[in-house]
């Protein structure tokens, strides 16, 4: 059943009921004074269309809507469960300190000095190219 709108001229006020259609046009009884009130036309309007599957607002911006945050794109591809790449933004990688930076020059370094040594004695140089280390 539909919902429709009276105004009650008693007491001043508009209200809401929900009524068969045959019986839109009678007045109905006002649930603060219980005089009889006459029908209006809505004070307001709330209307959606389904675009992509989807319930759109009207006007439709042309926009979507992700845990309730308006975004501008669906998601495609994967992605973690209940996040969206508009929304949850991918962090960027820490940068090293001062000293983290340090540190690994010391490393090529020594690195460096013991591959030198190593030549000097010809000693074979066997590469591990597997980075366990770091």
């Amino acid at each position: 059943m539909p919902v429709y709108e009276y105004y009650c001229k008693g007491c001043d006020g508009i209200f809401e009921t929900i009524r068969p259609l045959s019986r839109s046009s009678e007045p109905a009884p006002c649930p603060a004074c219980e005089k009889k009130a006459g029908r209006i036309p809505p004070t307001s309007f709330s209307a959606f269309t389904m675009r992509e599957g989807y319930p759109r607002a009207i006007p439709d911006r042309g926009t979507y809507y992700h845990l309730g945050k308006e975004v501008k794109r669906r998601i495609s591809g994967s992605v973690r469960m209940n996040e969206h790449p508009e929304l949850n933004k991918p962090r960027p990688k820490p940068v090293k300190s001062k000293g983290e930076r340090e540190i690994m020059r010391e490393k090529q370094q020594l690195r460096a000095k013991e591959e030198k040594r190593m030549r000097a004695d010809r000693v074979p140089v066997i590469r591990d190219r597997t980075r366990r280390g770091e």
